[in-house]
């Protein structure tokens, strides 16, 4: 662990770029500034990073920092907090930090100077530099969402009328929604399916155990003898499905690989195992209820549903003891005009953005502890990421708020957005 490190408090400023060097077995950063700083440089060991905190600062437009150097692998910055800029340098070593701040002259402006001295472990490799809008939080975990793409290889799922099979609407679907769910801070995606294979019911849910996701989400497509049902539903376990798994999980005899919240079961006797499993499946059924109604609302927004309320059914893939879980038919492909929907990529994208919606909204009200959601909840709360084809009316009618308050939050003048612009939405207004 390094020493941690202070400056003196003084004013703001950009940071305009980052030089690295290497010579004599120290690596120097070179950090320039539009101004003077206050700031706060700190290590962190497993893996080895050393911290810069820079007090009501941002990013230059034209900033820049190479490659990786000497016992630097690495560059990210983010946001900390609402105001201050945070850059990580990855280190392939433990090093001694020591810091100086030079004042404008010999053709520089501002400037602070880092020297680690250290010799990296293994050759250094150049590492591109990765700087996003905000950064994920290098203390805390991301959530991590499990998309289950239904179907898959010889199992096709249904088939609509003009011969589209559920099991490639439903891995385009789930793509979409692993790249806007990797693009929002503090989550990450982890596809169960990622290409045109089978894979058994009870494999998935495991699957997602096993990556340890915080949220376990099925995609299907609906069908029905009838052409005329449509709209979109949402499932979690019954309570039947949840009985019947506890019952099937404390006969196993290989219950000493299985956790429950952290608890070996093979170790206890079949009444207090029965109770932590009780417990463990009301909490997660607890949660899969939440999630399901943040979810359902979302899809709202987007057209029709199928059912007003969310729905129970004893799918197989909901039954993961320990991990919130929701199946989602994003609408019925025996329906032709549900077909030619799920076929359109602009409505994949929107349906995508309305489940993550409430997946958002549902993590925000109910942060999983030592995730970076759960230490920046307050920050990320009331923002919106744009996505392709949004204009800043729709996102205004989307979260509720009239489109004069939305500009003035965001200093536009107009209805033009970029593709990953972050939006603050403002607070304590209502539809206008």
């Amino acid at each position: 662990m390094i020493g941690l490190l202070l400056a003196g408090p003084v004013s703001s400023a950009e940071l305009r770029g980052l030089r690295l060097a290497e010579e004599d077995g120290r690596t120097r950063a070179v950090f320039d500034l539009s101004g003077p700083i206050d700031y706060k440089l700190f290590g962190l060991a497993g893996p080895d990073r050393l911290v810069l905190d820079i007090k009501g600062s941002r990013l230059g437009s034209g900033f820049s920092a190479g490659e990786g150097t000497g016992v630097v692998r690495g560059v990210r910055t983010g946001l900390l907090g609402k105001t201050d800029l945070r850059v990580v340098l990855d280190l392939s070593g433990e090093v001694k930090p020591a810091s100086f701040v030079l004042p404008p002259g010999d053709g520089h402006g501002h400037r602070l100077v880092v020297d680690l001295e250290g010799r990296a472990a293994t050759p250094a490799e150049p590492v591109a530099v990765k700087t996003v809008a905000t950064a994920v939080e290098d203390l805390q975990r991301p959530v991590i969402v499990a998309i289950d793409a239904g179907h898959g290889g010889q199992d096709p799922g249904a088939i609509g009328p003009k011969g589209s099979r559920e099991k490639n609407l439903t891995l385009a679907m789930a793509r979409e929604m692993a790249r806007l769910v990797d693009a929002e801070p503090g989550m990450k995606a982890f596809l169960v399916r990622d290409g045109d294979y089978f894979i058994p019911l009870e494999e998935r849910y495991r699957r997602a155990r096993k990556a340890q996701a915080d949220l376990f989400i099925s995609v299907h497509a609906d069908a029905f003898h009838k052409p005329t049902p449509s709209g979109a539903s949402v499932y979690m376990l019954s309570q039947r499905g949840a009985s019947s798994e506890a019952a099937r999980w404390l006969a196993r005899t290989e219950n000493a690989a299985d956790l429950v919240g952290g608890v070996k079961l093979d170790d206890k006797d079949n009444t207090l195992a029965a109770v932590l499993l009780d417990l463990a499946q009301s909490a997660t059924l607890k949660a899969s209820g939440d999630v399901a109604n943040s979810v359902l609302s979302g899809l709202k927004r987007v057209g029709k549903t199928h059912k007003q309320q969310v729905e129970r059914a004893n799918f197989v893939v909901l039954r993961s003891p320990d991990v919130p879980s929701i199946l989602v038919e994003t609408g019925f492909i025996s329906n032709p005009s549900d077909e030619r929907k799920l076929n359109d990529a602009d409505y994949r994208r929107r349906l995508s953005m309305a489940i993550i919606d409430g997946m958002r909204d549902y993590f925000y009200s109910q942060p999983p502890p030592g995730t970076w959601i759960a230490a920046n909840v307050d920050v990320r709360a009331r923002e919106h990421v744009v996505s392709r084809g949004e204009t800043l009316s729709q996102i205004a009618a989307r979260h509720g708020v009239p489109l004069s308050s939305l500009r003035t939050a965001n200093q536009i003048r107009g209805d033009m957005v970029k593709v990953g612009d972050r939006l603050r939405i403002p607070s304590g207004v209502g539809p206008g």
